[in-house]
């Protein structure tokens, strides 16, 4: 998926829209030129990209597709009440984030250096995720403690986001856009093969006769305790650690601008007020950041919280989710590609367009599919074939939904970004680079509010998420009333 949202549309103000800017400004340069091929990318934009590889299986494994609805499946005492806290969690993180990332991007501007920093975060985060292998049915983390875990490594992981995207420009040596796109690139890759390995290494073994699957899972691994899920805590807590240790071997750091913090943080502060006032000069493009903090808001709540909704409705345990997260990963590289073709055949305003209309429609969908029932529309519950998973027509039915939905998401996103470059003047692209990464930033508590608060007052899973339809249609408004230049 497009930075695996949950993350990649949480990058910071400043740093993170620099990076968004150059990688679409830049990436058609090459080609328009059309003489000499590009040099090789150095060792440091590998090890810049690499990071990032390492980084995203954080959000995969552990966020969207296995850790989280295994807690929600079979830790938590009712799959609505895991729903709810984990909701809870990712609101708590999500203010903070909000109030601290924006200033951030700034303030590492100002002082230079971004490793150690990033060193500081990278090593606060690496025994949250350890810890999420004891948690256990019955254990001895409580409710509570996972709800501070969650928050903790939630608030670093998008720290590491604007410290790691601030490394960029020194790491890429001229080769900005190519760069980026590796970054992503391998940050897909690495959650994809990261999701293979649990699957063939741990799940599948003894539930299927495949020959290119072990008899046994590896490692002595015991299904029936949930390890297969509980591992992917050190898992991520080891791929962090590789990351950071070639970020610091291979990557140039800033020099140091010789700015104290205090002054930094008062003149970073002044900066971001400067950026906000540049709203009030481009009219269309300040009502399109806004539909955009809404929409997007909502779409990412879907992206975090569609496979706790899987684990809870249909009571997948970790071997459907490592499946389908899989499949929902490929699906949505499809809808980075369709983008671009809904972008020059309509317009990048009504590719958004129709990309949230269909979004919204697959999550109506996923609301009315269960057990019993696909799209609102009652089915059999017996099995269509005798494989190890997905035999129900409602669970094929729930992953085509949820399918959908991934190539919607991820479209919107990349339309999005090509929105904003029509909506503003070349000269302007920087600012207002930098407050979409804001517009990113600044409300990504309330997706996950209205799901927890709509699934404590209805006491129901598809509750929690009927509420972020709300999200969907109140930025979907906002955007019809956005005027493209007539020149497009």
């Amino acid at each position: 998926m497009e930075g695996l949202p949950g993350e990649r549309e949480w990058q910071s103000l400043g740093t993170g829209g620099r990076r968004e800017n150059l990688s679409s400004l830049v990436q058609a340069a090459p080609a328009a030129r059309g003489a000499v091929p590009p040099p090789p990318l150095p060792r440091s934009a590998w090890c810049w990209a690499a990071f990032e590889g390492f980084r995203n299986p954080g959000v995969v494994l552990i966020t969207i597709y296995v850790f989280m609805p295994y807690y929600v499946q079979a830790v938590a005492a009712t799959p609505v009440e895991g729903q709810a806290l984990v909701a809870r969690a990712g609101q708590i993180a999500g203010w903070a984030v909000a109030l601290t990332a924006p200033l951030m991007g700034m303030v590492v501007d100002r002082l230079g250096p971004r490793k150690p920093g990033l060193t500081l975060v990278v090593a606060g985060m690496i025994p949250l995720f350890w810890a999420l292998w004891f948690v256990t049915p019955g254990g001895p983390v409580t409710p509570a403690m996972v709800m501070a875990i969650i928050v903790g490594k939630s608030i670093l992981f998008a720290w590491s986001e604007v410290l790691h995207n601030a490394l960029l420009v020194p790491a890429a040596h001229g080769q900005v856009s190519r760069t980026s796109g590796l970054g992503l690139a391998l940050g897909n890759a690495t959650s994809v093969a990261f999701l293979l390995f649990v699957l063939l290494a741990f799940s599948l073994p003894g539930q299927v006769d495949w020959p290119f699957v072990p008899a046994q899972p590896l490692f002595g691994v015991d299904q029936a305790a949930y390890e297969p899920a509980r591992l992917t805590g050190p898992i991520v807590a080891v791929s962090l650690a590789i990351g950071l240790a070639l970020i610091l071997w291979g990557v140039p750091d800033a020099p140091a601008t010789g700015e104290r913090l205090g002054s930094a943080l008062k003149k970073g502060f002044a900066d971001l007020t400067a950026m906000l006032r540049e709203l009030k000069t481009e009219r269309e493009a300040a009502k399109f950041l806004a539909a955009r903090m809404l929409y997007v808001d909502g779409k990412t709540a879907i992206l975090l919280f569609s496979g706790v909704l899987a684990a809870g409705t249909m009571g997948w345990k970790t071997l459907e989710m490592l499946a389908y997260g899989i499949i929902l990963s490929i699906l949505a590289v499809a809808g980075g590609l369709l983008a671009g073709r809904l972008d020059s055949r309509l317009g990048p305003r009504n590719a958004v367009l129709l990309e949230i209309a269909v979004t919204a429609v697959a999550l109506l969908c996923l609301l009315g599919t269960r057990p019993d029932m696909a799209g609102w529309i009652p089915v059999s519950t017996l099995p269509l074939h005798d494989g190890p998973m997905f035999r129900t027509p409602a669970e094929l039915a729930f992953i085509g939904f949820a399918g959908v939905s991934a190539i919607s998401i991820t479209a919107a996103y990349a339309s999005s970004r090509t929105l904003l470059t029509v909506l503003v003047r070349p000269e302007r692209a920087g600012t207002f680079f930098g407050l979409y990464a804001l517009s990113g930033t600044a409300t990504m508590w309330l997706g996950p509010m209205l799901v927890a608060w709509g699934t404590i007052a209805s006491g129901s899973q598809q509750g929690g998420f009927a509420t972020v339809l709300a999200l969907l249609l109140a930025g979907f408004a906002l955007l019809l009333t956005v005027k493209v230049p007539r020149h497009h």
